[in-house]
């Protein structure tokens, strides 16, 4: 077994579209994935799980209907399970996002952004 660490810039350097998350590692049934964001997501919500967003690069927003958070460079904020959000980024941002195997970027909602899911880099 060749043990190795996963390298979060080389990972991104691999690819450069926007809102397509790239699975880099399970853990039991939850992926790691990276993905770089700009301009305007769509809202959605996740009924049957939480969602994480730790920004690597740049800032991120994220949009609930009563509100919303500035996520930094360096933090990570959680959305709960079934919250209607979505998210926004001014510039390029770069997030690794943390969620069970098979959740879908867009959660039940139909989309040009809805992405392929369990796309490996």
């Amino acid at each position: 077994m060749s043990y190795q660490p996963i390298n979060f810039n080389e990972k991104l350097s691999k690819f450069n579209e926007h809102w397509s998350p790239k699975v880099i590692g399970e853990m039991n049934d939850y992926q790691f994935k990276l993905v770089k964001i700009e301009g305007d997501f769509v809202w959605h919500d996740h009924q049957d799980t939480d969602e994480v967003f730790i920004v690597i690069k740049g800032e991120m927003f994220v949009y609930f209907r009563d509100g919303q958070v500035k996520i930094s460079e360096g933090e990570m904020f959680i959305v709960p399970r079934g919250a209607e959000h979505k998210t926004f980024a001014y510039q390029e941002c770069h997030i690794m996002m943390v969620e069970p195997r098979g959740v879908v970027n867009t959660g039940e909602t139909e989309s040009e952004l809805t992405a392929v899911n369990d796309i490996w880099i």
